[in-house]
């Protein structure tokens, strides 16, 4: 048996983050796209006085966030991820952004104590998700709202987009891309939509590109939970 892929490997997807998902590239416009249509479901004038990031790795969702706040937090469980987001919004020097270390199935925050909570490209990797949708419940006030993006993966049209552009660049690296995402991407599209709608029928869903609520033909699913 071969052994694991090297520390390094995955080591270079967390330094490597925002070139494989941020640049120029087709993968990338589409994943920005997913950040914007979640942000666009938003009043652009409806005030959130706490917001919760979790797992928000470099920060990338922040800049597509139209609405007003008082304190936004960014959580993440990697320190390198939350040094490449300090780093990232160092020059915007926002007394209102707040970065701590936090486990997104496991957060040490009081209960009720966001207006709201965003997961992106969050629950797919987290075992047990009924138990981590119970924990963001518990941290969003009622009327507060829980906004949750994830990659169709395994749907068709996500396995052939993971060929077109971020398993080319994540090779170049040196990273083990296909390893990687088997390891990572741990709750299937089909099961996770299924839990979501179970416990929040009141989610507002939206599907990319294609609109029709099929797995196989979109990229992404996201929805916004009212409380």
């Amino acid at each position: 048996m071969r052994p694991t892929p090297a520390k390094s490997s995955h080591d270079g997807y967390i330094t490597g983050y925002d070139e494989l998902n941020s640049t120029r590239t087709l993968a990338s416009y589409f994943l920005s796209t997913s950040h914007r249509i979640m942000e666009k479901a938003i009043d652009s004038q409806q005030h959130f006085s706490r917001v919760l990031e979790v797992g928000a790795g470099t920060g990338e969702h922040l800049r597509f966030v139209r609405h007003p706040y008082d304190q936004y937090y960014i959580t993440d469980q990697s320190e390198e991820m939350l040094g490449a987001a300090r780093r990232k919004y160092a020059s915007v020097a926002d007394a209102r952004l707040v970065f701590e270390k936090q486990d997104a199935s496991k957060l040490s925050y009081p209960d009720e104590s966001f207006d709201r909570l965003i997961a992106t490209h969050v629950l797919e990797h987290l075992p047990d998700p009924v138990a981590v949708l119970q924990e963001w419940n518990r941290l969003v006030r009622q009327g507060g709202l829980i906004s949750i993006v994830l990659p169709c993966d395994p749907g068709m049209l996500w396995r052939l987009g993971r060929y077109l552009g971020p398993r080319r660049n994540a090779r170049r690296l040196g990273i083990e891309y296909d390893y990687l995402m088997a390891t990572e991407h741990i709750n299937s599209i089909y099961n996770l939509v299924v839990l979501i709608r179970y416990h929040f029928p009141q989610a507002r869903e939206a599907w990319y590109p294609a609109r029709l609520p099929l797995p196989d033909l979109n990229l992404f699913y996201i929805c916004n939970i009212q409380k």
